[in-house]
């Protein structure tokens, strides 16, 4: 569908749902990553004028992402537990309106692209002051969300609810259904695998978690942090999940010494999460959950290679993204061998 065509249906659907006339005066396609698609609209109708983000699948988002209606229904209960986010307005579960389901979220300020995150000189004062501690402070508001804060018994099944004793093995299980379902053998994960088994920490508690907390998935200017975006891969978990998984070195840009996103110290985001939340951050259970986030996009790495591989949904981005596999595999075993090293 070309942009015009995609105005056109969202113009009328949107005219038909809100009782009122509805133009989109203004209409483009944001840069986006390889599974999802957004779009800018400016909306004019006799009562309001709003600048907001159609948001929708493309041909082969992963298996493991939530649906366009249980995305948006992650993101009002995120918003709503005071999380800055980009205000909810309005799903569409429909796929007869522009071929898929979508939804409508308020168009915040911002870049979120790791370059600007971490070495732009706008953002220089901002990094220096408040940029830790306002992630982590939204982070520990996040994980304020709990499986007894779902009402819909559906939507607690999609974030696939788990008990402390379960998770981390339930994990492993998924883990090796995926490995087991890519075309070529990996060892260096099995053996990440073999060890994580066998080294598996206890959880505090059950939290939602974001699922994929990067430099990447955040909106900033030099006025601060924008809004916490793209909830796709939200489920329930332990909470060190989260803050391990900004802490990966893949998400440092280069700047390797900054293991916080690229832009901040492990000590400083442990202690603001810790006023923010009032639960002690443990290092051994960040590191744990690093050496899983490492082997989880390793292993998402080599299905991204797969869909273009196998001629699903070529792309040059999905191609290059599977050349990462290995860097993670290298990473993984690196920090297991500095934990052993540790004991």
């Amino acid at each position: 569908m070309d942009i015009k065509e995609l105005q056109e249906k969202v113009e009328l659907h949107l005219t038909s749902v809100w009782k009122e006339p509805v133009k989109i005066t203004e209409i483009f396609h944001l840069s986006g990553g390889a599974c999802q698609d957004n779009y800018a609209l400016d909306i004019q109708s006799n009562t309001a004028k709003k600048s907001l983000v159609l948001r929708t699948d493309k041909g082969g988002s992963l298996l493991s992402s939530l649906s366009k209606r249980d995305e948006f229904k992650v993101a009002e209960l995120v918003y709503n537990a005071g999380v800055k986010t980009p205000t909810p307005v309005y799903l569409e579960e429909q796929t007869s309106i522009i071929g898929t389901p979508f939804f409508l979220m308020e168009k915040i300020a911002g870049k979120a692209t790791g370059r600007y995150i971490t070495k732009d000189k706008e953002l220089d004062s901002y990094r220096k002051t408040k940029m830790v501690s306002d992630l982590a402070s939204n982070l520990a508001k996040l994980h304020t969300v709990l499986p007894e804060s779902v009402k819909e018994e559906d939507l607690k099944q999609k974030l696939k609810l788990v008990t402390r004793e379960n998770y981390i093995r339930e994990a492993i299980i998924d883990l090796r259904q995926s490995l087991d379902d890519l075309p070529e053998a990996h060892p260096a994960i099995e053996l990440c695998l073999n060890w994580m088994e066998s080294h598996a920490p206890n959880i505090d508690k059950i939290v939602l978690v974001h699922g994929d907390f990067r430099t990447g998935n955040f909106m900033m200017n030099a006025d601060g942090l924008q809004g916490i975006l793209d909830f796709e891969f939200a489920h329930f978990g332990d909470r060190h999940e989260d803050i391990a998984w900004l802490c990966m070195r893949d998400w440092r840009f280069g700047r390797l010494n900054k293991e916080v996103g690229g832009f901040g110290d492990r000590k400083d985001f442990y202690q603001e999460y810790e006023l923010t939340s009032g639960i002690k951050v443990d290092p051994y259970k960040v590191s744990y959950w690093e050496i899983m986030g490492n082997i989880r996009w390793a292993i998402g790495s080599a299905q991204q290679a797969e869909r273009h591989l196998s001629g699903k949904d070529k792309g040059i981005e999905l191609a290059s993204i599977g050349r990462r596999t290995a860097e993670m595999e290298w990473e993984a075993m690196r920090l297991i061998e500095e934990l052993e090293n540790a004991v």
